[in-house]
């Protein structure tokens, strides 16, 4: 089994993987985005938001690591395929209970129909994550080694593009046009881009596997001895799952705290227009790389948007908060593409699926612990306890006066608490040996090296690929 030698001809296949990919993206997220917008505005309920937030970073966490033995173990473009008929389904079973209930029956979040409806809406988003974890796959496939952090730039940008769409469309379509047409939409574009993806070229001439042999089933067993044969990395992992931690607090309120300044037009609009902050990330990233340690970058990124999280809702100003959303985007792509390029250089490309889904499930477990608690503590006791004379006596200097102080109050402490383990993880032995780490796979790939077993597992692919899947 050989793979193909990398060149121009595989990274415009890489490229026509990732518009497709950006299409799909598009469509899950805006019908997401959407279903946010629809429950909360109806509803005016911090905690529906919560829990369907939650949910789905649940369910992305319960299955990252059957997602990445999936895609180890059949061939890119299959998984893709796989991915976009199991979202293509579950939208048209959304739109179908859509017409066979009353709105009304949808909209009563203490009623089942309302979490069925949800929740068939949340597995086709959630099953998108199955495609993303093989287009990280795909970036070792079809990229050289010395591309790929570049490469993962691109991949923010188009994701930020994506993000740039949903937000704009899924706030106007549910202004103007409301949930029905919204669903539809959605369907046609899922099946849009099912049809796209039979016509794209992904030039894999079977599935790699370390000495040549195909496993039997798909078994875990070979995640966590992948994870651990590389020194710090899941100390990276555990990294990005604290940070996660703190992510599911914004996850939780973000919205909410901007619906409170915002029509659901506007505010679709402000995080479109914000959203160019991804694409500006990610542009830089392209453009000029991640610097020689990709493990230093990510934490100096994790610095700022601590400290960002921590004045971007001080005061309840619509423009403080849209220059904090459109700093923290730039910010983002930088990171997700530090982490996706540490993976790249120190796994296996046969081992890379089982790593990006371990880490999708081992970090996003921590974002719905923290969004099924900030959401009650929200709704209960933050925001009646900052809207209290003792509340506004003991933070009113901080947060000033404002309907959502109570909010503000859960990004600041959010923050604070993260740019201390972000000071900590600086000094640490992980971070030292991930680093080395990473430095000597760089130092192989430029002497020409391959490990043993790598070259094994691709055959006789060209050097470029070898080298780069160090």
């Amino acid at each position: 089994m050989n793979q193909p030698t990398l060149g121009p001809r595989t990274v415009r296949a890489f490229h026509q993987v990732l518009v497709n990919t950006a299409v799909a993206n598009v469509t899950t997220s805006y019908l997401w985005f959407a279903l946010t917008f629809w429950v909360y505005l109806e509803t005016q309920s911090v905690l529906a938001t919560a829990i369907i937030g939650g949910s789905y970073m649940l369910l992305v966490a319960v299955f990252g690591v059957v997602f990445g033995v999936i895609v180890d173990h059949m061939k890119k473009k299959a998984v893709m395929m796989l991915s976009s008929i199991v979202t293509a389904v579950a939208y048209v079973l959304a739109g179908a209970m859509f017409l066979a209930f009353p709105e009304s029956a949808l909209l009563d979040w203490g009623g089942p129909w309302f979490w069925v409806f949800a929740g068939v809406i949340l597995i086709g988003g959630v099953v998108e994550n199955l495609r993303n974890i093989a287009l990280s796959t795909t970036v070792t496939l079809l990229v050289p080694a010395d591309q790929r952090d570049r490469a993962n730039g691109l991949v923010g940008a188009v994701q930020g593009i994506a993000f740039m769409v949903t937000s704009v469309f899924s706030g106007l379509s549910i202004g103007i046009l409301g949930m029905g047409w919204t669903v539809a939409i959605a369907i046609a574009a899922t099946v849009i881009a099912l049809v796209h993806l039979l016509f794209v070229p992904i030039p894999e001439r079977g599935v790699a596997h370390v000495e040549g042999v195909a496993p039997k089933g798909f078994g875990f067993r070979g995640v966590i001895p992948a994870v651990m044969a590389v020194p710090g990395l899941l100390a990276l992992v555990l990294f990005s799952t604290f940070n996660n931690l703190v992510g599911g607090v914004f996850m939780a309120l973000m919205d909410p705290y901007g619906l409170t300044l915002f029509s659901v037009e506007m505010w679709g609009i402000v995080l479109g227009v914000t959203s160019f902050g991804f694409i500006i990330g990610g542009a830089l990233v392209a453009r000029f790389g991640l610097g020689k340690n990709p493990v230093r970058t990510m934490l100096l990124v994790n610095i700022g948007i601590a400290l960002l999280g921590m004045t971007f809702a001080i005061r309840e100003l619509w423009w403080i908060y849209a220059l904090g959303i459109l700093v923290f985007m730039c910010l983002m792509p930088i990171a997700e593409a530090s982490e996706q390029t540490i993976v790249q250089r120190v796994v296996p490309f046969d081992k890379q699926g089982r790593v990006f889904g371990f880490a999708a499930s081992v970090e996003s477990a921590a974002a719905p612990v923290s969004a099924f608690i900030i959401g009650p503590l929200a709704q209960f006791w933050l925001i009646p306890y900052m809207e209290s004379p003792q509340g506004q006596n003991t933070f009113g200097w901080l947060l000033g006066d404002g309907e959502a102080r109570g909010i503000a109050l859960a990004f600041v402490g959010a923050s604070l608490v993260l740019l201390l383990v972000v000071l900590l993880a600086f000094v640490s032995k992980p971070y030292r040996e991930l680093s080395d780490a990473y430095a000597s796979a760089v130092a192989a790939d430029e002497e020409g090296d391959a490990a043993p077993d790598v070259a094994a597992a691709v055959g006789d692919a060209g050097e470029d690929l070898r080298s780069g899947l160090r």
